[in-house]
């Protein structure tokens, strides 16, 4: 076999790019489609390539905006909403969107350009730390000096703003990066040592709070748009069904159980309806799912539920007693918990039949 035949299946050999080429050709295999942008003297290399490829840009005015529509795109697609600016006041005109997009757990992969590498720590000419200023407000970041690092950082930046709890991912390129060259090929290996997405969770916890759920006679669902981003809909719907307890949704929650539902009373806090914070006050067990306690749910906090036992399941195990201590923390995938859950209640209610009519009316 010459150098140039493969055999079946096997990876197309390396093709020599630039490193905005690589960019384009990056996202392009990671399958993104639309991306939202405003160019700029330090990142125009890689808009030149991307008018070259398939992918749909859409130019806004202002890169705020442009991080806002693409927080919009993947809330409304399920995909991971792409952000291109330029360095300096390019790319820090386009925090708020990273903030926003990082509290409300938005998968989101900003690229900024930055100016050569040679030239970072000078001051030179719309420089600005981006990678310091977005640390507290991103889920990772990082800044790329030379081609070669493109494929792979992008790669790694897409898989966490998708996984365990989605976020923003900023990624930092500078401009001799995007001008210079690399052998491109694909695909890449994302090795994150550390990185660990929990998934399953602990069955002991499962079986707990299936006991506490059996036992509750003023229960209530605390569910956060953590149901939406696990797309756990359905299994939420059947736990309903199978308890018959009432619902309360955050805003960020919004859909994933219908609002025509005799069991949802509507949003909780200082926002909401007065049937679901007042069921949140009176409750004895919470069942809080992939939510996070936030204050304009809870007011002050020493007053919140007062009463209540909570329940806690959260893919992100910080959020698990930081405001509220859970009485039976459960971390995992929120899908996962629901299907493991969903057995185990059934069970346990047959066990111990209860009459929740009075609470509900």
């Amino acid at each position: 076999m010459s150098n140039k035949e493969q055999s079946p299946g096997a990876a197309p050999p390396p093709k020599r790019m630039s490193g905005a080429r690589a960019v384009v050709a990056t996202l392009e295999r990671l399958g993104v489609t639309d991306v939202f942008g405003l160019p700029g003297g330090a990142i125009m290399p890689v808009f030149d390539a991307l008018y070259d490829s398939q992918i749909n840009q859409i130019i806004v005015r202002h890169e705020q905006a442009a991080g806002h529509a693409a927080e919009g795109y993947a809330l409304s697609s399920g995909k991971t909403g792409v952000a291109i600016v330029t360095s300096g006041p390019g790319a820090t005109n386009l925090m708020t969107a990273l903030a926003d997009a990082h509290m409300d757990s938005v998968p989101l992969v900003a690229i900024s350009g930055q100016v050569a590498a040679s030239a970072i720590g000078t001051d030179a000419f719309q420089e600005s730390d981006v990678v310091g200023v977005s640390m507290p407000i991103t889920k990772h970041n990082f800044l790329v000096t030379e081609p070669e690092e493109i494929p792979v950082t992008l790669a790694k930046a897409f898989h966490l703003a998708s996984t365990g709890r989605k976020g923003p991912v900023l990624v930092d390129i500078a401009k001799n990066a995007q001008v210079g060259e690399l052998d491109f090929s694909w695909p890449v290996t994302v090795d994150l040592p550390g990185y660990k997405v929990p998934s399953k969770p602990h069955a002991k916890q499962i079986k707990a709070a299936a006991k506490l759920m059996a036992q509750a006679e003023r229960p209530v669902l605390y569910v956060g748009g953590g149901a939406l981003a696990a797309e756990a809909t359905a299994e939420l719907k059947e736990l309903v069904e199978v308890t018959d307890f009432p619902v309360v949704l955050t805003l960020t929650a919004q859909g994933a159980f219908p609002s025509s539902d005799p069991h949802c009373l509507g949003m909780p806090g200082m926002h909401g309806t007065v049937p679901a914070v007042t069921a949140l006050q009176r409750a004895d067990v919470m069942v809080a799912l992939g939510t996070r306690f936030d204050d304009r749910v809870t007011g002050r906090l020493d007053a919140f539920a007062p009463d209540a036992k909570v329940i806690h399941a959260d893919i992100d195990p910080a959020e698990i007693s930081k405001n509220r201590v859970a009485d039976i923390p459960i971390v995992g995938d929120l899908r996962q918990t629901l299907q493991g859950l969903l057995p185990k209640v059934k069970e346990e209610m047959q066990r111990n039949p209860r009459d929740i009519s009075g609470w509900k009316h």
